[in-house]
């Protein structure tokens, strides 16, 4: 929201200076860069760079196989979802090097998931789609997560499949059959 802010104000300018101009052809050229601001907040998702990541991933120069692997995990480790960024990023840092490239091309499609999303289907609260389900990435990251629940937390204290985890308090129902304190 604040990027769509920024690029209006900086857009808007533009456009007013843009039509006291009278040549068509400095107007034309001034109109391609007024959406460059606008353009620009969605780098992130239309960069040229990553899309081509995909098609032509080149693993026999050791230079771009490094610059990749580092653009990989700097995307594994940096989601903005602590729980995923330890999670994917420890098994992105163990297991890159080993990797194919179809492999990889797996890894990139498991990172362009969304965080909500990817984190119900690895912690096994929602059941992933076929094409995410079959992905090897994924598996091998899904079966990591569930081992260490199952080493970790006795199944009573999960959630059924299907329902959302507890969170172990409830900052909003302060009624009478409200928790005493911790625990619900």
């Amino acid at each position: 929201m604040a990027n769509l802010r920024r690029a209006l104000v900086f857009t808007i300018p533009r456009i007013l200076n843009s039509s006291n101009r009278t040549s068509v052809t400095t107007s034309t050229l001034h109109s391609h860069n007024l959406y460059r601001p606008f353009a620009g907040t969605f780098s992130r998702f239309l960069s040229s760079n990553e899309a081509s990541s995909l098609n032509n991933i080149d693993l026999s120069d050791e230079e771009s196989k490094r610059r990749l692997f580092n653009r990989l995990i700097y995307r594994s480790k940096q989601r903005g979802y602590l729980e995923l960024d330890l999670v994917l990023g420890k098994w992105v840092e163990e297991h890159i090097q080993s990797m194919d490239e179809n492999g990889i091309k797996s890894l990139v499609h498991v990172l362009d998931l969304e965080n909500p999303d990817l984190w119900k289907w690895l912690t096994g609260q929602e059941q992933p789609p076929d094409a995410i389900n079959t992905n090897p990435v994924f598996s091998a990251v899904h079966e990591k997560v569930m081992n260490n629940l199952d080493k970790h937390a006795s199944p009573e204290t999960r959630a059924v499949p299907g329902k959302p985890w507890v969170r172990g308090w409830d900052d909003i129902k302060k009624g009478r059959d409200a928790p005493i304190a911790g625990n619900q």
